[in-house]
């Protein structure tokens, strides 16, 4: 069985385990801005109560998961997420009131 194999069992101890996956992923017909954003909005609360947040969100960036909210960020976030990793540590965006 895969469950039986997932890597390291945080998925057995995520927050949206047992929730609908519908929350998570986009409909396979088309969804409105407004329906997506509250779907979203929806899964990310969850994200946000979960203590596997990290772990998910590591996992989802670590095997470019296109699909989804993983760890309380949407795909395009991930992508963003990566692409900022990627850039060399002098080209990478300044956080705000930060010390740089």
């Amino acid at each position: 069985m895969a469950t039986d194999s997932w890597e390291y069992g945080w998925q057995w101890r995520a927050a949206c385990r047992g929730e609908d996956a519908g929350l998570f992923f986009a409909p396979s017909q088309f969804e409105p801005k407004d329906e997506r954003l509250a779907r979203e909005r929806q899964a990310k609360v969850i994200c946000s109560t979960c203590a596997v947040r990290i772990e998910c969100l590591e996992y989802a960036l670590r095997i470019r998961e296109p699909y989804g909210v993983w760890g309380g960020l949407n795909e395009l976030e991930r992508r963003l997420l990566l692409k900022e990793r990627d850039r060399p540590a002098d080209r990478r965006l300044r956080v705000i009131g930060g010390d740089g």
